[in-house]
């Protein structure tokens, strides 16, 4: 695909549009507006242009549409796999300005916002009025707009699912600066095909996303977590099936190492409650009342005890839990701070293949040279594996990171799972995904791609 240059007329054109102060050069833009999280791609756009309202998305698109510019939608940047580096140039679109709260429906149990709304600021809105927003990334300074556009998970999807599940409606803008509704405040629809349900997790490639309203749930009144230490990670893992099938459903079922801990607990400066076993299950349960949490508890206290685990820690203080989730939340800042460079493969399997692909991701180290430490979502299968450079020259790390990562999508491919649980395809996984589908779906996804998207200008270089 091939795309106009920027020239000063489109800088003028889009200060007209949003005022000098909005529009930066690209002489002028910091290099934290060039890469995401983990910075494995990094390009600088032509110009960056911080909108404000969804007219001045549109009068943005239109202008880009009609010069034939490419557009990379960015909110915070926390994203992994380099889904908001303008890898074409162009133009760099900044939602991370439009921050209202547009209303709360109590009757509907809908909440409607603006896209750069942050995760943690629609907790800190909702729960004091009783409500409930139940995705639950790791990274809770991203936008609401980039978790819709990688239909983020986190830790609660074991129970309530991920962001499409909650994604009522949408107002969007297409390629052509066309805006139009997708969905509504209704709890079901069949009126003709989904394209809300498109947009969710379509990382910008199809539209982008002006404003959206969130279906909520009560909140639940009593919540409680057990630490659950085992022998090793095999067994730790292997719990799982049989904790889910025993009780209600937790709503959170975490693994960890006890190297990862170590790291949290040397980043965070504080100690993890307890750190003797060498492998960790974290659950959570919640609910309407103290006796069906009770039961849930207790069930899967016995179960875990049954399958090996050394002990069973409950966690029913503030306290407690703050210092657990605490150094849940820090995992990964901890273990890139603990190297030189890191990457990070994120991908699912079936919750039975879980402790048969951690064990071959250990396997990798000594295979290709690389020390590799791994957390994740065991009770959906999301699992976080995260290879680490320290001190390897880049010709080394360079081909020891692409076997290590080779490896474990064609494992991930045999246990019959997916590139990625949660953070996209991106500019960094598109080689790994395409191996991952067939050519017949690949060529489907592309062509609705075109039909949204015609002159690939929206996103272009990830995901088809």
């Amino acid at each position: 695909m091939s795309f106009s240059k920027f020239t000063e007329e489109d800088l003028a054109a889009l200060r007209a549009i949003c005022g000098e102060a909005r529009v930066t050069p690209r002489e002028e833009i910091g290099d934290d507006f060039c890469h995401d999280e983990l910075g494995g791609a990094f390009h600088r756009p032509d110009a960056r242009v911080k909108v404000l309202s969804t007219d001045e998305i549109s009068a943005v698109m239109r202008h880009a549409h009609a010069r034939n510019l490419p557009v990379t939608v960015r909110g915070s940047g926390t994203g992994l796999v380099g889904g908001a580096v303008p890898v074409e140039g162009g133009i760099l679109l900044d939602t991370s300005g439009m921050t209202h709260i547009l209303e709360l429906d109590e009757q509907n149990m809908t909440l409607t916002l603006e896209p750069g709304v942050l995760l943690m600021d629609v907790a800190k809105y909702v729960e004091p009025r009783g409500f409930f927003y139940p995705p639950d990334p790791g990274e809770k300074t991203a936008t609401i707009g980039g978790n819709i556009s990688t239909n983020a998970g986190g830790m609660r999807a074991v129970k309530y699912g991920v962001t499409r599940d909650y994604v009522r409606a949408l107002e969007v803008v297409f390629a052509d600066g066309t805006v139009a509704t997708l969905g509504g405040k209704v709890a079901k629809n069949s009126s003709g095909y989904a394209l809300k349900d498109l947009v969710v997790g379509s990382e910008g490639t199809l539209a982008v996303v002006a404003k959206a309203t969130l279906r909520l749930l009560p909140l639940p009144k009593f919540k409680v977590s057990l630490l659950v230490p085992f022998p090793d990670l095999e067994k730790a893992v292997s719990a799982v099936p049989s904790v889910i099938r025993a009780s209600s459903v937790p709503t959170a079922v975490e693994f960890m190492e006890r190297d990862v801990i170590l790291a949290a607990e040397k980043y965070q400066g504080r100690k993890f409650p307890e750190r003797s076993a060498d492998a960790y299950l974290l659950l959570t349960f919640d609910g309407a009342s103290q006796t069906e949490i009770d039961l849930a508890m207790e069930a899967a206290a016995e179960t875990c005890l049954a399958a090996g685990a050394a002990d069973v820690f409950i966690s029913d203080t503030d306290e407690r839990n703050e210092s657990i989730w605490s150094a849940r939340g820090a995992f990964l800042e901890a273990i890139k701070a603990s190297t030189t460079e890191m990457d990070e493969c994120d991908v699912v399997v079936p919750r039975s293949r879980v402790a048969e692909f951690i064990l071959f991701a250990r396997s990798l180290q000594k295979r290709h040279g690389v020390r590799i430490l791994s957390f994740g979502h065991a009770g959906d299968g999301n699992l976080h594996i995260y290879v680490l450079r320290d001190a390897l020259d880049e010709k080394t790390w360079e081909a020891a990171l692409r076997g290590t990562f080779d490896d474990l999508y064609a494992r991930a491919r045999e246990l019959g799972g997916q590139v990625s649980g949660e953070h996209g395809v991106g500019f960094a996984k598109k080689s790994w995904f395409s191996e991952s589908v067939s050519p017949e779906t690949l060529a489907i996804m592309r062509g609705v791609k075109a039909a949204f998207d015609p002159k690939g200008i929206l996103n272009p270089g990830k995901v088809v």
